[in-house]
């Protein structure tokens, strides 16, 4: 069983996480590998230990067995765009920030390589949406973004699923959403939260001038087509992927034909998380009622 470890360092930064989930994996007898990125700055560091035994991921390949991304939702949604179309499951680790991708703490480390290692556990399929433009095609597993770019105006968006017309919005923007997304950007603006395996995709305008445009869900198999008014650029934003787009080419998003895998525990509940990273329920005059 091969791993292989993305996460973000900071030499000015404790990063102590990293080397105890070296020392898990060692005292497992797994072999590891460490993203290119971290690979160098990790001998750098002080409480560096020369006996650790991994190469660098140059590229991934069907060699490894698991993803193990270590930090927040930023570093997975990295592992995934590397990971591309491999069917490699990720284990997401938490630092302790706000994260849903991320849902284990890796304080636990030890009982989540146990797990592991005694297949205690199942695979969620997170889908992923693809956005042709400009001859390109590209991937996202949170959201395809359209904002305006380089002026204070707001961008007329003309919308068509399936071929079919559906709206022309007049925004700041407009969020095409997965659910895995449906917590991220999309949710800051007012979206709906989508159970992560739901076979949707949300459209989210982003402060549109008419204020009775919705989030609107739709069918994950839909063909989302746009084309854009005007003569300006705009920004294209791909989870944390950013591309400058002419807007004179349509754009067209749908699911893609594979899906990202990503690991869960029998301890692992979305709706628990949601009461945990978002605060339901603890409101101080729940508290004050109940004394």
């Amino acid at each position: 069983m091969k791993f292989a470890l993305f996460t973000r360092l900071d030499s000015n930064e404790n990063n102590d996480h990293i080397f105890s989930v070296f020392k898990s994996l060692d005292k497992h007898q797994l072999d590891y590998d460490v993203d290119s990125q971290s690979f160098d700055l990790i001998s750098k560091l002080d409480n560096y230990n020369r006996d650790f035994n991994f190469s660098k991921v140059e590229k991934l390949s069907d060699e490894y067995d698991f993803v193990i991304s270590i930090g927040g939702d930023g570093t997975i949604l990295r592992s995934a765009n590397e990971i591309g179309e491999l069917s490699i499951p990720i284990i997401g680790l938490n630092k302790g920030r706000l994260g849903f991708l991320a849902n284990s703490p890796i304080e636990i480390i030890d009982s989540i390589i146990e797990k592991i290692t005694n297949s205690n556990y199942r695979i969620s399929e997170r889908t992923i949406i693809q956005v042709e433009f400009e001859g390109k095609t590209k991937n996202a597993l949170n959201e395809i973004s359209i904002s305006r770019k380089n002026t204070t105006t707001l961008i007329t968006i003309d919308t068509k699923l399936n071929d079919q017309y559906l709206n022309t919005y007049w925004a700041d923007g407009l969020i095409i959403s997965t659910p895995t997304g449906s917590t991220g950007y999309s949710l800051s603006n007012g979206g709906s939260i989508v159970s992560p395996e739901s076979n949707v995709i949300l459209l989210n305008p982003i402060a549109p001038h008419n204020i009775n445009m919705r989030s609107l869900v739709i069918p994950d198999n839909s063909k989302i087509k746009i084309d854009i008014e005007g003569s300006n650029n705009i920004n294209l934003s791909l989870d944390s992927r950013m591309y400058s787009v002419n807007s004179s080419n349509q754009i067209e998003i749908s699911k893609a034909d594979f899906s990202v895998k990503t690991i869960k525990f029998a301890d692992d509940n979305f709706y628990k998380r949601l009461r945990e990273k978002l605060f339901w329920g603890q409101d101080m005059r729940n508290k004050n009622l109940k004394k």
